[in-house]
């Protein structure tokens, strides 16, 4: 057995990743998740003098990419009689309860007091108990490993066990299809899932490919760790774009990166949101600003990418009616 937080992990599940396993992911995970649409975004290449594929992530029952990861999770976990239990912004926790739901299984998800209200409602209609606790994510982290101890829940952690990476690595497979090879990857990042599992599968199959992973900067414990070589934790985070929000960071998960991460940068709010508005006027979708983070660092970087493929996942797009009027309309 391993520990986490006192919490024990059956070793099958683990934070290993296995290029085999996402390979089988990309078979059994729920066809509603998969072959998301991919493709050349010309108004946003013209804008920015780079290849931008978009890959549309927000098209989907839960409106983000955390659906392959927890799907794939709980096909390897089985049946929990107890039931789950785990933190989330809104989007895993999503996935968690769409995933015990297709199974019977019982779920509880904890979130932040300050939790976006459109994810904490979809999380509850999916079958979920939602428990507000804490002032952030980090906090509501704890409560939910508390309960875990008192219940016997089995707790589920993002970023850290691996069958959650080898579901969201099957984003890199299905880019890896396209008929032109891609020369970058810009992923945002949160708690590691999503680019330790792409970052995995294209470091094998495309090796030549770099992969640069995107953080706000209001939430810059994840940038700070990778360049320090160990968790960098933070007092405080204010950003807008809570999906990539992370203060604690997982350390398993940042054991990985060297192996999975070519480079690392911030962008800011401001930064985020113009990237909502272009996406929503040249691609005609709306992405929270989690999803818009790569298209901004591409922005960002646009001389450094001139002449470059550059693939960005647009990793959600679960944005309130307030939030559309204040940062779209």
């Amino acid at each position: 057995m391993s520990e986490k937080l006192g919490v024990s992990y059956p070793l099958r599940v683990d934070a290993s990743i296995s290029l085999d396993r996402i390979a089988e992911a990309a078979e059994v995970i729920d066809p509603v998740f998969l072959d998301t649409p991919q493709f050349l975004c010309e108004p946003l290449s013209d804008r920015f003098g780079v290849a931008v594929v978009l890959k549309v992530e927000c098209i989907n029952p839960i409106r983000s990419f955390k659906g392959r990861g927890t799907d794939y999770l709980l096909d390897r976990l089985g049946r929990q009689p107890a039931g789950l239990v785990c933190a989330s912004a809104g989007n895993f926790g999503q996935g968690m309860a769409y995933a015990a739901r297709k199974r019977g299984v019982r779920m509880t998800v904890f979130a932040a007091l300050t939790a976006n209200p459109l994810k904490v409602d979809r999380m509850r209609a999916l079958g979920a108990e939602v428990i507000l606790e804490g002032k952030d994510f980090d906090e509501a982290k704890e409560s939910a490993v508390r309960h875990a101890a008192q219940s016997g829940a089995f707790y589920v952690e993002d970023g850290l066990l691996g069958p959650i990476s080898e579901g969201a690595g099957t984003v890199a497979v299905e880019l890896g299809r396209m008929e032109k090879t891609i020369d970058v990857y810009v992923v945002p990042l949160g708690n590691g899932a999503l680019i330790n599992g792409m970052g995995t599968w294209i470091k094998r199959f495309s090796p030549t490919a770099r992969v640069i992973a995107v953080c706000p900067a209001g939430a810059p414990a994840m940038e700070m760790s990778w360049r320090a070589g160990k968790a960098v934790s933070t007092p405080t985070m204010d950003t807008i774009a809570d999906g990539i929000a992370v203060r604690v960071p997982v350390q398993e998960a940042l054991d990985i990166m060297p192996g999975t991460v070519d480079d690392m940068m911030l962008v800011t709010d401001d930064e985020i949101v113009e990237a909502m508005r272009w996406l929503h006027r040249d691609a005609g979708v709306v992405v929270e600003p989690a999803g818009a983070a790569g298209v901004a660092a591409v922005a960002k970087r646009r001389n450094e990418l001139s002449g470059k493929r550059v693939a960005v996942p647009l990793t959600g797009g679960n944005v309130t009616d307030e939030q559309l009027r204040m940062w779209l309309y």
